[in-house]
């Protein structure tokens, strides 16, 4: 099995594009759902090869980016005690809270380390015993089987100096706030590989017999996008809707059975705040009551953490998909990767990293 260069052939490329523009009768608007399928688009330009009558939203599909800002001041909050061993995927250290960040933290004499997985979180706790480890979860349905199997190990190891800052968010709740939204004018999705890869797509059928939109579930791979636009098309333009699934080498309907039998075991389903968007019901995982002991927020008392977005930030606008990043009068001027305003700009995964590193 090869990776990517059967994946990136200009000559594939070109006939799904020709595909796409002899089909489309009427204007489009899709949204891609995912912040890595964003960054392909745009890297490779494909959204400039797609017809003017077709739109493609770039939606919020960055962990990072719809983590709120009161977590992220409660997670600088944690790293600056200094009995407190902080760790984080790299993605999170630059992102800005309301003052500062977590790299700046660091530099500062804070003990913030990057780690790959959780479960290097829970090695530093074990050799580490005087030392309170906090582990920042920030993630979709992808990355949350990591973080309950940490937590699963660190019950089983009896660890009384680890703990979980929770910011697990999920996908289809986060689809149906958008839908229903009176400014919508989403009409179809490009559902994230990765995502269903854990989750499977079962769960998308719902929304989409509900809102009666087609959602294309597709790989991160240039002839990925460009042949599930191309399905996503074929259905708009049929009057058609339902879940269809052109990431079929990873994806299948159910899942990983046993990485959300471990969710389950550890998470249960909760309201969760997303930057941008606001509450969404049932969007998010907390500790079930067997686990609340590795609660970060309540093992330090941060219940009462407020925080204001930046005036000049439209991250919410972007992440909505109401606004390009270019739109932003800070983009690329007051707001830059190098010193970003909002997690949009600083994250891997960013639609307006995205748009300044690929030059829009």
């Amino acid at each position: 099995m090869r990776y990517i260069d059967e994946y990136r052939r200009e000559a594939d490329a070109q006939k799904f594009v020709q595909a796409i523009h002899q089909r489309v009768t009427r204007p489009w608007a899709m949204m891609e759902i995912c912040g890595g399928q964003t960054h392909t688009l745009i890297k490779f330009g494909l959204d400039q090869l797609l017809p003017p009558s077709l739109t493609l939203i770039h939606g919020p599909g960055c962990p990072v980016c719809v983590t709120p800002l009161e977590l992220i001041d409660k997670a600088l909050l944690i790293a600056r005690r200094p009995e407190v061993l902080f760790t984080s995927f790299g993605d999170m250290l630059r992102v800005p809270g309301s003052t500062t960040d977590l790299l700046s933290i660091k530099a500062q004499g804070g003990d913030v380390r990057m780690v790959y997985s959780p479960l290097d979180a829970v090695k530093l706790a074990q050799k580490h015993p005087d030392r309170q480890v906090v582990f920042f979860a920030v993630g979709f349905e992808t990355t949350a089987p990591t973080t309950a199997m940490a937590l699963w190990q660190a019950q089983h190891l009896g660890l009384t100096n680890f703990s979980v800052l929770c910011s697990h968010v999920l996908v289809p709740p986060a689809m149906e706030a958008l839908l229903s939204a009176p400014e919508t004018t989403i009409q179809g999705f490009l559902a994230a590989g990765h995502v269903c890869a854990v989750m499977g797509y079962h769960e998308y059928e719902p929304v989409a017999e509900t809102y009666r939109v087609p959602i294309v579930v597709t790989g991160f791979e240039p002839l990925d996008l460009l042949q599930g636009i191309a399905m996503t098309v074929e259905a708009l333009e049929a009057g058609r809707w339902g879940v269809e699934n052109q990431y079929r080498r990873a994806v299948c309907r159910e899942g990983n059975l046993p990485a959300q039998q471990t969710m389950q075991q550890v998470f249960e389903v909760c309201d969760r705040q997303w930057r941008g968007i606001g509450l969404i019901p049932r969007s998010g995982y907390r500790l079930r009551a067997a686990f609340a002991h590795f609660d970060a927020e309540w093992r330090f008392d941060l219940g009462g953490v407020t925080a204001q977005e930046s005036p000049i930030c439209i991250a919410g606008d972007i992440l909505r998909g109401a606004k390009k990043p270019h739109q932003c009068r800070a983009f690329g001027t007051r707001c830059t990767p190098e010193h970003p305003l909002g997690a949009p700009m600083v994250s891997s995964e960013g639609a307006c990293a995205a748009y300044h590193n690929y030059g829009r």
